[in-house]
């Protein structure tokens, strides 16, 4: 048996025409039969780092009964010149969040997947509490299974005040070891019990992890970093996805 929650987790390389450009995480989010790709906002556009890919490609499995098939699926991120993916602004500015509807009829017709919805995002604030027990599911510097097309996870805390807006900026902070690539990576809780909410994917989707956080008077010949990251909130994703009813 593969756990499904390994299944709603997509690698994603960044492309400027045929120049391979960056290694990113990202992963499936369903709503209304409407099928969306979740990465961070930077891995689509970022100024800072001189970074303008025009597409994406993405790894699927296309065979359920050998894991080992699998194919680069091509997505284009500029139509007539403008961006076609949506991203979300806050109070506090930028959201590190960006998704991408995949049009599914362009997809091979055996692709295995599994995608969040709406009803992963439902937990109540009582449940989250520092120090609750989190995963990241990614491909931290493009590391995976490379013979099964799986990632790996890691093992993360939460590390400020779930439901606070740490700094004022729509995230919280987990605790974790995390690597470049690791950008745009789903960070889940598993459900206790069975819900019925969750059918066969029994975790409750509660942030995008966007980037390393750090300080800048660290003394890097003494200070270890930090290990603390940004999650940003999940329930962008509703902002995001809206207009899928």
């Amino acid at each position: 048996m593969i756990e499904s929650v390994l299944l709603t987790a997509a690698h994603v390389y960044t492309f400027k025409q045929q120049q391979r450009l960056t290694n990113a995480s990202g992963f499936f989010f369903e709503r209304n039969e409407r099928l969306f790709l979740v990465t961070s906002r930077h891995v689509m556009f970022d100024k800072p780092c001189d970074h303008y890919p025009d597409r994406l490609e993405i790894e699927l499995h296309i065979d359920p009964e050998n894991m080992a098939q699998s194919t680069w699926f091509s997505i284009p991120l500029y139509r007539d010149g403008k961006g076609i993916w949506r991203e979300g602004f806050d109070a506090a500015g930028p959201v590190d969040v960006a998704v991408i509807e995949l049009e599914r009829a362009a997809l091979p017709a055996t692709t295995v997947y599994r995608a969040f919805t709406p009803h992963h995002l439902d937990h109540s604030q009582d449940q989250v509490t520092v120090g609750t027990s989190l995963l990241v599911v990614g491909f931290p510097l493009g590391f995976h299974d490379t013979l099964h097309h799986m990632p790996v996870v890691r093992h993360a805390v939460v590390a400020s005040s779930f439901g606070l807006r740490f700094q004022g900026e729509g995230y919280f902070l987990t605790d974790a070891r995390t690597h470049r690539g690791t950008s745009g990576a789903p960070v889940v809780m598993r459900v206790a019990g069975q819900d019925a909410m969750q059918g066969d994917l029994p975790w409750t989707l509660l942030g995008v992890h966007s980037a390393v956080l750090d300080v800048d008077d660290r003394d890097v010949d003494i200070d270890e970093k930090l290990g603390l990251n940004c999650a940003w909130y999940a329930d962008i994703l509703l902002t995001l996805t809206s207009g899928s009813e």
